[in-house]
């Protein structure tokens, strides 16, 4: 009997050196390394691709001023068929004569009292889109031949077509790079790489049309402006592709 109780005694004892040990005693250093099995390794590679764009938009219109609306929006309304009968005449579609804005703006005497309307002011605007870069030259010809005189500039953008395919060329690159990446580090690191489980895509920046100026007066272009050397030039698509990979 005694035996047993000292026993149990020395077993309770032992848990209570344990207690103010673990409480108040020095710590004891130990490290855990975990790891989930099956976790993909994710690598990257950014693409590229330049792309000469090929269409392009002119942004002109038409303004007229008079002392009478009705006759004024008769000038301008004459001239804007004028100008589309032009465009029509270089083969390019209703689709792509798009009219952006019609204004009127009366004009008053503040002279006067009270101030008293004298005129009015009437603009219409359109959006041409060429989608044959070598007619450009001839639709600012045509478009103030037909009485515009408001010609804003000439902007460059890249057809869906055009565009698809350079974003598949940028994403080819991507994926091309993003391989690379992983055969270097699994070679590295003496891993063995699965199959893809997972991709993703960001594309890093748009392709930004831009603008070449030009300025038209009433009655038409000079031969400098009506004669322009248009360069396009480039544009470029960045894009990262993302792959995840399983590791065995």
């Amino acid at each position: 009997m005694n035996e047993k109780f000292h026993w149990g005694g020395g077993v309770i004892i032992f848990f209570i050196l344990l207690f103010i040990f673990a409480k108040w005693g020095p710590a004891i250093p130990f490290s855990v390394l975990s790891q989930s099995k099956g976790e993909p390794m994710v690598v990257s590679g950014e693409g590229k691709a330049a792309a000469i764009p090929d269409i392009a938009k002119i942004s002109a219109g038409i303004e007229d001023s008079g002392t009478s609306l009705i006759q004024v929006q008769d000038s301008v309304n004459k001239k804007s068929q004028s100008l589309v009968s032009a465009l029509k005449k270089l083969d390019i579609d209703d689709k792509d004569i798009k009219t952006t804005s019609y204004n009127i703006y009366p004009q008053s005497d503040y002279q006067a009292n009270p101030p008293k309307i004298t005129g009015y002011r009437v603009s219409i605007d359109y959006q041409v889109t060429i989608r044959k870069i070598d007619k450009v030259n001839e639709a600012l010809t045509a478009l103030t031949g037909a009485g515009a005189n408001l010609v804003g500039g000439v902007s460059f953008d890249l057809s869906d077509d055009a565009r698809a395919k350079a974003m598949g060329e940028a994403r080819k690159d991507a994926v091309r790079k993003a391989k690379e990446s992983a055969e270097s580090l699994a070679k590295a690191s003496g891993i063995t790489l699965g199959k893809i489980i997972n991709i993703s895509e960001n594309q890093k920046s748009g392709i930004r049309p831009f603008t070449l100026p030009v300025s038209g007066g009433g009655g038409g272009l000079d031969k400098a402006i009506a004669e322009p050397n248009i360069q396009p030039g480039e544009t470029e698509i960045n894009l990262t592709v993302s792959l995840s990979y399983e590791i065995r």
